[in-house]
């Protein structure tokens, strides 16, 4: 399933499911019903808050200790085969999400999703 956020004031921005139900329980809403509004009243707390959930997911990444199998994994790559050596934190996911927010806020507009 996709999600996609809209707002006059920013292009579209297209998830997966799962990764917008977390970013959308950060934000204090569901998506239970396939679609919903964040007003324009509800923007500050909205960038508030997932400004914080990406602070608090930088922290908790930056306390995790070095991995050997992230060494093992360059290594791997280095030979020509894919690995993944980092993965996707909560920051480069709600990135894009978070700078509609805050130009729907500029510009005094809700932001809109649907599946």
């Amino acid at each position: 399933m996709l999600v996609t956020f809209k707002s006059a004031a920013s292009a579209d921005v297209i998830m997966f499911g799962a990764v917008a139900q977390t970013l959308l329980g950060i934000l204090g809403k569901t998506s239970d019903e396939g679609s919903g509004i964040i007003t324009v009243t509800q923007l500050p707390e909205a960038i508030t808050r997932l400004k914080k959930a990406i602070e608090e997911d930088r922290a908790r990444q930056a306390e995790r200790p070095h991995d050997e199998d992230a060494d093992a994994g360059a290594e791997e790559n280095e030979a020509g085969r894919s690995a993944m050596v980092a993965p996707v934190g909560l920051a480069q996911r709600a990135w894009p999400l978070l700078n509609m927010l805050e130009a729907s806020l500029r510009e005094n507009v809700p932001v809109v999703w649907g599946t």
